[in-house]
């Protein structure tokens, strides 16, 4: 490269990276359009955006001889059609792909880390290059170069990094963490404004509006547990199911009789949102959460903002301007020593501002929690529900696993035990008349009953487990990790056993993800097991590609029925490229006898 040919290319990338300030503004724009419930807009920007980052990686490679490789996820799989036509997403149902293939790709937008970080790119990326033709001119290709080198830190792939534990950035993080909060509590009293004008103007559509206004109060819900640890749950009563026709075919309403479902179906929905208290604790508490949190974060940011602009002016106004900055309420100065001496007020003033951060956060996430959580009432509905459910489920599994079990019973076990009672009449009509054949069917029907022992052993095993019985469930872990094509790790530890069908349960789906994560080509595995505060706690994670959903894999659900028996759950996070992290929570009670005294098995395999 000669001297010539890099300061043209620098001017041509300073002028180029201006355009990155056009994609800033458009997806500022369309975030905004998010907040107020426009969502088709965000993610296409962010794709569009995109492409000015792949020319910027381009002319990297080209112009100053450095690659940069495509950071981004791989992109979400297309829907797959169900048997019956229509596309499943979770609970719903969608007749197109179209709306699941949309939301896929705007989660898939908004998770990936490179968009973060693409984003602050394209915020000082231009600051950077109007320097960049000037430093060019003074130092030449090299400068070119390291530019080269700058871009990639920025837009190329990066390995996970350990997150910082100092304490600025603590409290800098969650002074961030007040203002989305409060952020996300000025949306949520816009949108309870536009639900009581619904409710009033509209009553027909207001159903359909709380519905779509709940999802907002679900994203702060789950940002403030992400943020500060609060956990927010829902305390929504579960929706009405369809209406039941008469045996005349009539729907019935009242005294008001009709043919078509339609209207059955929306008056149930709207006495489903009336009733529901948490409908008019979304709408107060949009107001609330609002001012409480105005009122925590109000006074941080005047300090912080006071301060910021204090460094400013002591450090990049003053050396610059010709008149001091009369305007700042500090006293004006002249010199570095002055602006040294106001320096550490400033600092203190920072440090105040930033220092009560993580308590601040907690508590605006707590007073929501107050407003956007479930009451006893409330608790106790959602606890009624999930019993019955979790009945039936539990119903239905019994009877496939009776089913299973009589299945292999009759067609292997019995099977075999027919075969060898013809064999025994046979070696009874052989016996005096050819010894020898009846030797030989002696000799297969010791063979057959080996077998039918060990196909016994497996049924049972597939029942019961001995393992647990003997060892327990860590150990069974254990055992069934070593087990595993994977190479796995088992950590944590027990302060004593669970019962009996707790440890099945667990084993059980344990063995179902190790399964899967095989069978999706995974290579790694760690297994966690822990018990605190009456709940046992086992987290899966493997390296796989990830995109598992219960939704369309019966493993999966199997292990939600499981859980549901025992009032469990779990919680799968498995974002397009990985990791697929499982988390099976049960409570229960620990028996603090002291374990057994056999030798355990090894927590890793080779």
């Amino acid at each position: 490269m000669t001297y010539l040919r890099a300061i043209g290319r620098a001017f041509a990338l300073a002028a180029f990276s201006l355009l990155s300030w056009v994609d800033v503004l458009i997806q500022l724009f369309t975030f905004a359009l998010l907040c107020g419930g426009l969502v088709f807009f965000f993610g296409p920007a962010v794709v569009w955006a995109r492409g000015r980052s792949a020319t910027m990686r381009a002319l990297s490679a080209r112009w100053c001889g450095v690659e940069v490789e495509v950071p981004y996820r791989p992109e979400p799989p297309a829907p797959v059609r169900e048997r019956d036509g229509w596309y499943r997403d979770g609970n719903q149902l969608y007749k197109r792909a179209f709306w699941i293939s949309w939301q896929h790709r705007l989660t898939w937008a908004m998770e990936d880390p490179a968009t973060a970080r693409e984003f602050s790119w394209q915020l000082v990326n231009p600051l950077c290059t109007l320097l960049l033709p000037v430093a060019t001119l003074l130092g030449g290709p090299v400068v070119l170069r390291g530019y080269g080198r700058w871009t990639r830190w920025w837009l190329g792939p990066r390995p996970p990094a350990e997150p910082r534990r100092n304490w600025v950035h603590r409290h800098l993080e969650s002074l961030g963490h007040q203002f989305g909060i409060l952020a996300l509590s000025l949306v949520q009293l816009i949108f309870s404004a536009v639900q009581l004008v619904v409710m009033v103007g509209a009553p027909m559509l207001a159903a359909r509006v709380v519905q779509w206004s709940r999802s907002t109060t679900d994203t702060l819900r789950r940002e403030a547990e992400n943020w500060t640890g609060v956990r927010i749950p829902r305390p929504y009563l579960p929706p009405p199911g369809l209406p039941v026709p008469r045996a005349d075919g009539l729907y019935q309403v009242g005294r008001q009789l009709y043919e078509e479902p339609f209207w059955p179906l929306q008056h149930a929905r709207m006495r489903w949102i009336l009733r529901d208290r948490a409908t008019w604790r979304d709408i107060a508490g949009g107001a609330l959460s609002s001012l409480v949190s105005l009122g925590c974060s109000l006074p941080a940011l005047a300090l912080f903002g006071w301060a910021m602009t204090g460094l400013s002016v002591l450090w990049f106004w003053r050396p610059f301007a010709s008149s001091p900055a009369e305007w700042y309420p500090l006293p004006a100065v002249s010199t570095h020593l002055g602006a040294l001496a106001q320096t550490p007020v400033i600092v203190l003033a920072l440090v105040i501002a930033v220092a009560p951060a993580p308590w601040l956060a907690r508590q605006q996430a707590r007073f929501a929690r107050l407003w956007f959580g479930p009451t006893e009432s409330t608790r106790l509905a959602q606890r009624v529900e999930r019993l019955k459910q979790t009945r039936s489920d539990v119903t239905v599994t019994q009877a496939a696993e009776l089913r299973r079990i009589e299945r292999d019973l009759h067609d292997g076990i019995q099977s075999r035990l027919v075969a060898m009672g013809m064999k025994l009449g046979a070696v009874e009509a052989l016996v005096d008349t050819d010894p020898a054949a009846a030797k030989r069917l002696a000799a297969e029907l010791r063979a057959a009953s080996s077998e039918a022992l060990t196909e016994l052993r497996v049924l049972i095993r597939g029942i019961h487990p001995p393992v647990l019985s003997e060892r327990g469930l860590l150990d069974a872990v254990r055992a069934v990790a070593l087990d595993s094509p994977l190479k796995s790790e088992v950590r944590g530890s027990l302060p004593g056993r669970v019962g009996e069908p707790v440890e099945a349960c667990v084993y059980f789906a344990v063995s179902e993800l190790l399964g899967n994560a095989a069978k999706h080509g995974a290579k790694r595995v760690s297994i966690e097991v822990g018990f605190a505060d009456g709940l046992l706690t086992v987290v899966v994670t493997d390296d796989g590609p990830g995109g598992a959903n219960p939704a369309r894999g019966s493993g999966l659900r199997g292990i939600e029925r499981r859980l549901g028996g025992f009032d469990g759950r779990l919680t799968l996070t498995s974002p397009i490229g990985g990791p697929t992290k499982a988390t099976l929570e049960i409570p229960c009670q620990i028996d603090q006898e002291p374990s057994s005294p056999r030798t355990n098995t090894s927590s890793e395999t080779a």
